[in-house]
This record gives structure tokens, sequence and C-alpha cells, in this order.
């Protein structure tokens, strides 16, 4: 029979924890998980298309679904007739939920990028968002099992470590002395000098404390890649989404960052067709795209999740969602374009993945030479780019 097949969605703690489940699952056969995703109504769409498709490609396999959608639509799940079972998300890194051992051995994950989950779960309420149903209150690990986790990613090959979590920047204030994620930065920084890369996933930059803007501003290793929570450019919307945050405070910590360390490439995550937006509202959301500079942007059509404030909102019709969110994507990739165009002709140092392609310290990627390994960091000087790939 078939090894354990794992088939992770969403976000990059899902994929560390996909990782962690395939580990725990080394040597488990006949055995297929899908760990899925419920952050909008789209992804819990991908998840049955996913499941379906495991079905279809192991049809005598046991089939399991973990993962926030096991909660969130665990009753509709649980009804698909290709699902066999579901696992909490809260146990699905327990090996006693999957009736394995509990020290069964980690195994390589052969990619050149280690996914360390510092966090999970979220003790905020934006009025949009149904994760903390799925992932419950935050929660972080201490400095001395992050430094494991890297530790171990390193063994296995990884050159870059990438910290990530539900709200990562809530890390440690559920810890003794509630340390800063900075802190956790330095740590990692100190114990691995031999580390050459360090990159941040989401963060709510309203939480950037000021070792970790330090870091990001001074430090080499600290990838010059800010990916922010942004979710809107209009300061009534983002009050009704309950966020922490101003378009002014985003403004004003990106250019505090862009006058210390003019290369960095700022991502964001925005929200297109939110309840209530109208039309100057969205021209605000287009905007802060070029204010900002995004280059690297998740452009997120908004869809009511069950239980949540905004679902009660006056909605914004499905067609106009549909064309705000095009736009906000074609205004992106016009910032992306012209982004790529400044990094032709010049050297840079590229972190190559299995694939035959790799990310420059900004995360643009770039198409490595034959027979780089996977893992090695070598000097690419693109010439183009096509479809977003530096060549």
């Amino acid at each position: 029979m078939k090894p354990a097949d794992v088939i992770t969605l969403g976000c990059r703690l899902n994929l560390a924890e996909g990782e962690r489940i395939r580990a725990m699952l080394a040597g488990e056969t006949g055995l297929v998980v899908v760990n899925s995703c419920a952050v909008t109504a789209e992804a819990v769409r991908h998840t049955r298309q996913a499941i379906r498709r495991a079905r279809r490609e192991q049809p005598g396999a046991r089939l399991l679904v973990t993962g926030c959608a096991a909660d969130i639509e665990r009753e509709q799940l649980s009804a698909m007739p290709e699902v066999d079972g579901l696992i909490a998300n809260a146990d699905k890194l327990d090996a006693r939920a999957w009736n394995v051992p509990a020290a069964a051995p980690p195994v390589p994950s052969g990619h050149s990028r280690g996914f360390v989950a510092v966090q999970n779960g979220c003790d905020h309420a934006c009025t949009f968002c149904v994760i903390p149903q799925g992932r419950g209150p935050s929660r972080s690990l201490t400095i001395a099992e992050v430094l494991q986790e890297v530790g171990r990613c390193m063994d296995f090959g990884a050159a870059e470590i990438v910290l990530t979590g539900v709200d990562v920047t809530s890390w440690g204030q559920d810890l003794p002395g509630k340390p800063q994620l900075g802190q956790l930065v330095l740590a990692i920084l100190e114990e691995f000098p031999q580390l050459p890369r360090v990159r941040m996933s989401s963060l709510d930059g309203i939480e950037i404390d000021p070792l970790l803007f330090e870091l990001f501003a001074s430090e080499p290793r600290v990838m010059p890649h800010l990916h922010l929570s942004l979710q809107h450019g209009h300061d009534l919307i983002l009050k009704r989404m309950k966020r922490r945050h101003s378009r002014r405070d985003a403004a004003e910590l990106v250019d505090r960052l862009r006058q210390r360390r003019p290369d960095l490439a700022i991502g964001a995550d925005l929200i297109a067709g939110f309840p209530t937006e109208d039309e100057t509202m969205h021209a605000a959301n287009l905007s802060i795209i070029e204010e900002l500079d995004i280059v690297h942007g998740h452009i997120f059509p908004y869809s009511p999740r069950p239980g949540t404030p905004a679902a009660r909102m006056p909605q914004v019709a499905a067609p106009v969602i549909k064309q705000r969110a095009a736009d906000l994507r074609g205004r992106v990739i016009q910032r992306r374009e012209r982004w790529l165009d400044s990094h032709i002709g010049k050297p840079l140092q590229v972190l190559a993945e299995r694939d035959g392609t790799g990310h420059a310290p900004d995360f643009a990627r770039v198409a490595v030479p034959d027979g780089a390994a996977p893992g090695a960091v070598v000097t690419v000087t693109p010439v183009a780019h096509e479809k977003g790939l530096l060549r």
C-alpha cells in the first residue's frame, strides 16, 4: 500500500503543521490526510475539491480531514461520502489522535526553507474572521522550543527559517514575562550564526516591537520582506473590521523602515468588497497599493463566514466583489511588474529550491541555473522576467 499522504491547503502555519503530521505518520500506509483551510468560503470550496480529488486518486485509502475546516465546517465535511473521519484542529499535532507512537521520529522535508510555527490561535476579534473558532486563543512556543525546531530544520538542510503562526506578532504574550517577537528573532540569530536567512510571515504592523523593527531595519540575515496583515486601505472599513491600525499607521511604518532599508519589499493581505464598502472606499483600497508600493499582494474577495459580525452587516453584491478583487489584483500586478523591472541586470543572492526556482532576499521569485543544489544560495543576474519569474 502507498505511504501516508498529507495534502495541505491554506496558510504557512498549515504548511508547517502539515510537515509535522507527515513526520508523525511516517511508516503508516493506506492513509490520506487533508489538512484543510476555512479562512474564506473559497478556501472551504478548495478543501472539498481536494477531498473529492484525493478519493478519486486513492479509492481504497482511509481519508481523514483535519485543519480549520474540520472544526468550522464539521457537519458539512462529515456528511461528505468521501470522508472517513475528522481530526479536531486542536488535536492534529497529538500523535494519540492518529494512533501512532508519540516518539515517531521526524523525517527530512527536503525543503530549502523550514517553516517554524512559533505561535497558534488568536485573541483578537476581527469582525470578518472565523479562524479563532478553529484555532482557539493565542499560545506560544517558548524560546527553547523554537530553537529546537529551528535546529531540526537546519539538520534537514533548511537554509532559511520562516517564522509563522496565526498572529505571529502576539508571540510571547502568554509566556512568563511577556517577551516580544524581536527577542525571539534575536535569540535565533545568536544561537545559529551559521543560519543564512530568517524570514517573517504575515505580521500585524501595529504590534511590531522596537527590537523587531531594528532587526528588520539593520540585520542582513533578516530578509527585507515585510508582509502586513493590512486588510484594507480605508479607515472606516478598518474600524468596521475591528482592526487596530489605521491607514496612516501602516504608511508611517513602511516609510520609517524604508528610510533605513530601501530594498524592503512590501506584501499585504487585502480584502475586496467588505460589507458597506462603497466606491470611495474601494478607491482607497486601490490607492494604498500605490502608497505602500505593495508588490506581494494576497487579495481575498470577501465572503461571509459563519457566526462572524461582518456576516450580519449590509453585504456588497457578489459581482461587485468579484470585480473589485480583480481591480486590486490588477493594481498589484502593475506594481509588481515595475518592481521586477528594477531587478534586471542586478546580481541577486537566490536560495535554490527543488523546482528549479528560488527566492531572492526580497522574495522575488527567480529561475536558478541547472544543477543548483536545493538549499544552496547562488548568485543570479536576471535579464528578463515572465509571468512573475525573473530569468
